[in-house]
């Protein structure tokens, strides 16, 4: 798990995770996914490097750009209000 910091992966616990918080929220497929998957570290904020494994690691920051794309104008003609 590069994706974790050495020090914290000795920190938590499985006992002591929790569901992403950002990931319920904005994922539709979120129920379906595997129960490790969900979870993040319960001394994180819900971010992406908080999730105990890397599929949900993955998940997280595709979520996080798919939201950032969506607010982007995709040209400076659409950025200008009608």
């Amino acid at each position: 798990m590069e994706h974790v910091d050495p020090a914290i992966i000795y920190r938590f616990d499985t006992r002591s995770s929790r569901p992403c918080e950002f990931c319920r929220e904005f994922d539709p497929q979120f129920r379906q996914r595997h129960p490790p998957d969900q979870m993040v570290a319960g001394s994180r904020k819900p971010v992406a490097s908080a999730h105990l494994t890397e599929d949900g690691y993955v998940r997280h920051r595709m979520l996080e750009l798919r939201r950032i794309r969506s607010r982007i104008p995709h040209t400076a003609a659409d950025a200008i209000p009608a």
